[in-house]
């Protein structure tokens, strides 16, 4: 898929602190546009949380980061815009009742809805159906899903994928807004050997298509760019966000969502 315009992403002493201390902190890195970065790290040691900084969906409490030249947290709906996400167990995970082609039409109707210009919307039903056909072709082989090899194609549940299967199911969702940047958590997650070169395999050829990519793993292959979130000392050891603090952040994203729709 093409997207030559990626994203750079960098942080410089980046941290996120909740009531029961820190979550991640003293992050800092500098990725180009189009890089493959890995945030590496043991599960609790707030790789989540970094991601979602990263991307507009959390605040961060000290440091500073940039992603596509945009500041954060000055700038978090505007990042929001040019960042998708992959799977984020919490966030944005597949509906395991929904249908392979359910899950992508409804991400193409929210695309063509929210994602496209006035003109766009004003073409006949037809041309812009034929528009979302294509986009979902394009992600789906970016995302190297051939939904003719699922179960039932494209009428599979998403109960029935394969792990490995559900991964590009969620790349391409992702991949459907054309995004600069690319951010997914447990790239490796419950996969064997072979499916976890697959799954790097996946997502350098998402960044080597332009796209800036950012996965959260237990384990880097040794030739990405890597970005640790362990703690340095035991005073520093993460605390996952309270539910106070999500409930916030949902808060913000929706009263975000809400004006987006209003300037629509």
């Amino acid at each position: 898929m093409e997207s030559p315009h990626g994203a750079a992403v960098g942080a410089e002493d980046f941290g996120l602190k909740g009531p029961r201390g820190w979550v991640f902190r003293h992050v800092g890195f500098s990725a180009p546009p189009g890089s493959l970065v890995a945030v590496e790290g043991p599960s609790g040691s707030g790789r989540t949380c970094l991601l979602l900084a990263l991307t507009g969906r959390m605040r961060a409490t000290e440091g500073s980061a940039r992603t596509g030249g945009l500041e954060l947290p000055r700038k978090a709906a505007a990042v929001r815009r040019i960042a998708a996400l992959g799977p984020v167990p919490g966030v944005s995970e597949l509906d395991p009742a929904f249908t392979v082609a359910e899950h992508l039409r409804e991400r193409a109707l929210l695309q063509g809805r929210y994602g496209a210009s006035l003109r766009t919307l004003l073409r006949p039903r037809a041309e812009r159906r034929a528009t979302a056909r294509a986009r979902i072709d394009t992600a789906l082989e970016a995302a190297g899903l051939d939904t003719a090899t699922l179960p039932k194609a494209e009428r599979t549940s998403v109960r029935d994928l394969e792990r490995l299967e559900a991964l590009r199911l969620s790349v391409a969702l992702a991949l459907i807004g054309t995004p600069r940047l690319l951010a997914l958590d447990d790239a490796d997650l419950k996969l064997s050997p072979a499916e976890r070169a697959d799954a790097w395999a996946l997502l350098r050829s998402v960044a080597d298509s332009g796209t800036t990519v950012l996965a959260v793993c237990s384990e880097a292959p040794e030739d990405v760019q890597v970005v640790r979130t362990a703690p340095t000392t035991a005073e520093e050891a993460p605390a996952a966000p309270t539910a106070e603090e999500t409930e916030e952040t949902e808060e913000e994203e929706s009263a975000d969502a809400i004006a987006e729709t209003g300037r629509a």
